[in-house]
């Protein structure tokens, strides 16, 4: 799956991304470390949310891009697949570097997934014009 590959590639360039599933049939949308190891796609996320029950065993999106990285090519990346608690390796574990002290004022509490792909895509756009905010002030 050439798109898979690609799709790998580029997670890689970046840290963190969104997962989305649906809990009680209401989607709902959090933020993830994810790494790149083993050819795989694992994702590291806070305990205390609770989103790693519904997720677990459930067909999750998992999306991430350069938006804000200034590139000349603006890319996102979206995996749709299987989610699983995971127990990671110490090796895995170490690569997802330093945990956040904090999530909402809590305690950061790690728990860990790896999605099963079932595909990936990846959409680029090539000389995106520069975009400024207006000042407020």
């Amino acid at each position: 799956m050439p798109d898979e590959f690609r799709a790998l590639e580029l997670l890689s360039r970046t840290p963190y991304g969104r997962v989305s599933a649906s809990q009680r049939a209401l989607p709902f949308t959090t933020i993830a470390r994810h790494v790149v190891t083993g050819g795989r796609l694992l994702l590291r996320l806070h305990r205390g949310y609770g989103y790693h029950r519904a997720l677990d065993g459930s067909v999750v999106s998992y999306q991430a891009d350069n938006l804000a990285g200034g590139e000349s090519e603006t890319w996102t990346v979206q995996f749709t697949g299987t989610a699983r608690v995971l127990h990671p390796e110490p090796a895995d574990r170490d690569a997802f570097g330093r945990t956040p002290a904090l999530a909402d004022g809590e305690p950061f509490d790690p728990v860990f997934l790896h999605i099963e792909p079932v595909f990936a895509k990846v959409h680029t756009l090539t000389d995106v014009p520069v975009f400024r905010y207006a000042s407020s002030g």
